[in-house]
């Protein structure tokens, strides 16, 4: 099975970031690229300016460099179709087509995946008038869940009880899936696929809400850990045969097969597993926690999702500790964040990033860059509303949140806050 030596990652946020690190501590991997790329990808790979949403700039860039395999990070270019003109250009991509990624372009579509797989997920109305969605809510009742059909950053969602907040939310977006309330713990889950077969990745859960106790508005999250102690025992297994491989299934059955990274957004209910969502990439923030726990090559593992030999790849290998991110947020986020203050304490070494741990008691912790810039007089600025996020490593996940948090106290950003208790529930046996 061939190894790709150049990789390309599209994209310029944490995600992204993490991606570039994973990718250059894989000792066969030479090149490591990054388009746009911020501060931190500058550090371990070479940056090129291209506007992400354009596929034949991105095509015609993966040509001109030669590369072996190109990684759409963000979802909107996957939906913009960037993944398509990079393989018509004859160059391995990770990321589904255009067409299949519907799956999060569109929640309206997801549902109906979801129903002709036969995938457990919440009773849903699409709506498209106001008179529509004053009777979804009242249908449901409360707590209400209103999600915008389209992209929206992982802020399109309001989950309420206040019935104007919901109809005001519904009437901002236009065309909106009206949801029943499921309760439980939410997982988030990982699956690579390049059509056919599936590899899914280790549970992680992350945090929407901006303040402690998960109070406030939505956000993109605050923060991430992996594995998930509480979670039952045959849960990836379960995902697997009831949610990702019919979902695969349904998609290549429709002649748009799903090449990527497939996440499954699970509500874990009284009643079983339930589907909340489904995104076309890797989710922002779990996979700095999930990529630093990861043993497995990532370019081989990805590489042979994109040409279709995933079936020849051995299971993934996975550190035995834990993981837990913590996001440095933006004064003013997730509202109007405020950008260009400077950034102090990121003295990481560049080269190494969060990665598995190497022997018992090893471990650490590492800043992952996502809203950053590069002002006039060369300082690291924030650019964004989630500046950086933190991952730590440790045999635990109390260690592993003592060492992130310690290492996100020395970081400064004038206004900036973060969530004090990112697995702490999980940490103390406690959900």
């Amino acid at each position: 099975m061939a190894q790709p030596s150049s990789v390309l990652v599209i994209g310029s946020g944490g995600r992204e970031h993490a991606l570039v690190l994973a990718l250059a501590r894989d000792p066969q991997v030479r090149t490591v690229h990054a388009a746009p790329g911020n501060p931190g990808t500058a550090a371990v790979a070479t940056n090129h300016a291209v506007d992400a949403l354009d596929g034949a700039a991105v095509a015609a860039l993966a040509t001109r460099l030669g590369v072996d395999l190109v990684v759409v990070g963000p979802e909107a270019p996957l939906v913009a179709g960037v993944a398509d003109a990079v393989r018509a250009a004859g160059v391995a991509c990770f990321g589904p087509s255009a067409d299949a990624a519907r799956l999060e372009g569109s929640k309206a579509f997801a549902k109906e995946v979801m129903a002709a797989a036969g995938v457990p997920t919440a009773r849903a109305h699409v709506c498209t008038t106001p008179d529509e969605a004053a009777a979804a809510l009242d249908a449901f009742g409360p707590p209400y869940v209103v999600k915008d059909d389209g992209l929206a950053a992982g802020k399109g969602v309001v989950v309420t009880s206040d019935r104007d907040e919901a109809l005001a939310h519904a009437a901002a977006c236009g065309r909106v899936v009206v949801e029943e309330y499921l309760d439980g713990p939410e997982v988030s889950l990982f699956a690579v696929t390049d059509g056919r077969t599936v590899r899914a990745m280790q549970p992680a859960q992350d945090f929407k809400r901006v303040g402690d106790g998960d109070t406030g508005p939505n956000t993109g999250g605050m923060g991430a850990y992996t594995p998930l102690p509480w979670a039952p025992a045959d849960l990836v297994a379960e995902v697997t045969r009831t949610v990702l491989q019919p979902t695969v299934d349904e998609l290549a059955r429709r002649g748009t097969p799903f090449a990527g990274l497939l996440y499954a957004g699970l509500a874990l209910t009284r009643d079983g597993v339930r589907v909340i969502e489904f995104n076309a990439r890797f989710g922002d923030p779990e996979t700095q926690p999930l990529l630093a726990r990861l043993r497995t090559p990532l370019a081989r593992l990805l590489h042979a999702a994109a040409v279709g030999t995933l079936d020849a790849e051995p299971e993934l290998e996975w550190d035995a500790g834990s993981a837990v991110a913590v996001v440095l947020a933006a004064a003013g986020y997730p509202g109007s964040p405020r950008t260009g203050d400077p950034l102090g304490g990121l003295d990481d070494d560049p080269t190494t990033g969060p990665g598995p741990s190497t022997s018992s008691g090893s471990g650490g912790s590492s800043v992952v860059q996502a809203g950053t810039a590069v002002d006039a007089e060369g300082r690291v600025v924030s650019s964004g509303g989630r500046v950086l996020a933190v991952v730590g490593t440790g045999d635990d996940l109390a260690q592993a949140r003592e060492r992130a948090y310690a290492r996100i106290a020395t970081c400064t950003l004038e206004g900036s806050f973060y969530r004090t208790d990112i697995a702490a529930a999980a940490a103390e046996k406690q959900v």
